[in-house]
């Protein structure tokens, strides 16, 4: 393992990519439709720079191939979950996987922080070898969003379960986004705000990936993933925020059975006693249970057996993360090198980085942020309605050309006070 000294001056991690294009702030309105977000209003997404170009046609594969995931390249796009029978939609806001949000920043801050604690900057440097890398960035080239502040980092993460037992048969082998972030880290790296995307959201997705901004049609957020894979993903999020992303951190759930079995197991409190839906119909007892990785991924995927459904299923992901954090950063773990360098693998198999991102570098500048100093706040939106037949998640215009601006300003404390918003929790009972 490579254990080189520390390049603390490297800055790749808060190093931006050449920016093209003079890039139109979030004030021109370029980001968001008009009319409502209505196919017949302003296109939301729509540029207003002209020549914009976006990213290269080709998709970037991810998970790459063998890599416990499917092809992130493209697919048929995905319907997503619809309306009603009869296609009445949900009224209302819908409520983000904040379970799954959890779990996406969690191990986004995890693996830094523990690196950062314990002084391991040249073993980082190994771990950086063990991340798979995906080219989500090198055809973004001019019609970027500006870099507006160096220091201050928007990452966009990303997060599937590609052994979700639920999954369709058609989705099996094709790349689903379960969970869409972006998480913004001040210049001071003391804090960071997690924006969560509803995957239903209606937007314009750029019609190849290298298109203008304007140039496309309008579909969940989610369907740039099948479109184009991770790189029109990227495309379709900075058209949609006028945000620019600095690295990509995709996130496979379904690698955490390895994280959990390297950490000797985690103890969760089991609040009624219920038989798994899913084979082999584990048995989960009421008290506190002691689980090995199969058994914990078993058990947060459940949630038909509760009364409070999928926010059953939220706290218990969430109660799974906190017990593998718990469990992480306890003497145990750390005074055992084996166990925590099994540890560490794990995390890092579990997760694709953009080419340019340094473990190393996130460790040594994150080291003085806590998970108590994050803040969960959902993309604003004026909730569900049905458009061209499918019950999708419409954006809230004006709060949210308010918020990204501020994000790209690197002024969302200000936003967040005017909001009040504090640092918070994504429980939610």
């Amino acid at each position: 393992m490579n254990r080189a000294s520390v390049p603390g001056s490297s800055g790749r991690v808060g190093t931006s990519r050449p920016a093209g294009g003079a890039g139109g702030g979030p004030g021109t309105g370029r980001a968001y439709g008009g009319a409502g977000d209505r196919p017949t209003g302003r296109a939301y997404g729509a540029s207003a720079r002209p020549g914009g170009r976006a990213y290269g046609d080709g998709a970037q594969e991810w998970p790459p191939r063998g890599a416990g995931g499917g092809p992130g390249g493209p697919v048929d796009p995905p319907q997503g979950p619809g309306g009603r029978p009869g296609g009445r939609p949900y009224k209302g806001k819908r409520k983000p996987r904040w379970g799954r949000i959890a779990m996406v920043a969690g191990a986004a801050v995890l693996v830094a922080g523990l690196i950062a604690g314990i002084s391991l900057y040249g073993y980082a440097d190994g771990l950086n070898d063990d991340l798979k890398r995906t080219d989500a960035f090198s055809d973004l080239t001019n019609g970027r969003p500006v870099k507006e502040v160096e220091g201050a980092l928007n990452i966009l993460l990303v997060g599937s379960d590609s052994r979700d037992p639920d999954a369709t048969k058609e989705s099996t082998n094709a790349w689903r986004a379960d969970t869409l972030i972006v998480m913004h880290i001040p210049a001071d790296h003391k804090s960071a705000q997690l924006v969560s995307i509803p995957r239903d959201l209606w937007v314009n997705i750029p019609s190849a990936n290298n298109a203008e901004c304007s140039n496309g049609s309008r579909n969940k957020i989610n369907a740039a993933f099948a479109f184009g894979g991770l790189p029109r993903a990227v495309r379709t999020v900075e058209c949609m925020s006028d945000v620019h992303l600095d690295h990509v951190l995709a996130i496979d759930f379904g690698g955490f059975k390895e994280v959990t079995d390297a950490l000797g197991g985690v103890d969760l409190k089991v609040e009624q006693t219920i038989t798994s839906i899913h084979k082999p119909y584990r048995k989960f007892t009421k008290g506190t249970m002691h689980m090995n990785g199969a058994q914990a991924l078993d058990w947060i995927r459940q949630r038909k057996q509760f009364a409070r459904g999928d926010f059953a299923r939220m706290q218990h992901q969430q109660e799974f993360l906190k017990a593998l954090m718990d469990k992480a950063a306890s003497g145990g773990t750390l005074s055992n090198p084996a166990k925590l360098n099994n540890f560490l693998k794990a995390v890092t198999k579990a997760i694709t980085a953009d080419k340019d991102f340094s473990l190393t570098d996130m460790a040594l500048q994150f080291r003085s942020l806590r998970g108590e100093n994050l803040t969960f706040i959902t993309s604003p939106n004026k909730g569900s309605e049905t458009i061209s037949g499918q019950s999708v998640v419409v954006a809230d215009r004006e709060k949210a050309l308010a918020m990204y601006k501020a994000m790209a300003a690197d002024k969302m404390g200000d936003w967040m006070a005017q909001n009040n918003t504090k640092p918070s929790s994504p429980a939610r009972n």
